[in-house]
């Protein structure tokens, strides 16, 4: 099936959210297909207070933090695509593909992340739990888990919480079908995520 298991027994979570298309990149490894990750463009969040936001680097299981595409085989079992890769590490493609969608959505708020020359009043953590495929049960499938918090900067609080979920049918395992399947899932995590986020900071 062009995946190569590793020696983890984890069950990954994934945050989602799709709907652009993978598109082969001439990056990374020249000898292995390399595909990006879009930021969807056809929406409108809502607009709410003029505040600054970072999005901070998402955090996730090493197994995540990689290049490398996940397959789960059977449940529990976590394998790697042998033939595509990610034009980045998952957790920076992720981080820069959620800015460019808050970009895209949220009608010129101002949003950066950390290092940028901006004070922000509110920072949006992250978790990567899940972001790979489900090839069990004779229907591979495009799942992706984010958990996501908006921290006030001042007072260290959390402002609000919430777990984002997709899942995409995927036309198969190769790596075009998986990171076609993997785009549009994250797609509509990230609408989600700014549609979310932008009404509440």
């Amino acid at each position: 099936m062009g995946f190569r298991l590793v020696g983890v027994a984890a069950a990954m979570a994934i945050a989602v959210g799709t709907s652009g298309c993978a598109q082969l990149l001439g990056g990374g490894d020249k000898a292995v297909p390399t595909f990006d990750l879009t930021a969807p463009s056809d929406f409108k969040a809502p607009r709410s207070s003029t505040a600054q936001l970072v999005v901070a680097a998402p955090s996730a299981l090493q197994v995540l933090d990689t290049e490398r595409i996940v397959v789960e085989p059977k449940p529990g079992q976590v394998a790697y695509l042998e033939k595509a890769q990610w034009s980045d590490r998952l957790p920076a493609l992720f981080q820069a593909r959620l800015i460019q969608s808050f970009e895209n959505g949220s009608r010129g708020r101002a949003v950066g992340r950390a290092g940028d020359a901006i004070t922000p009043d509110y920072t949006l953590l992250t978790d990567i739990r899940t972001f790979g495929i489900q090839a069990f049960d004779g229907s591979p499938e495009a799942v992706v888990e984010v958990y996501a918090r908006i921290v006030g900067s001042a007072s260290g609080r959390i402002v609000a919480g919430r777990l984002f979920t997709a899942r995409v049918a995927a036309a198969g395992t190769a790596g075009p079908d998986a990171t076609q399947a993997l785009d549009t899932a994250s797609d509509k995590i990230f609408v989600e995520i700014v549609d979310w986020a932008s009404g509440r900071y």
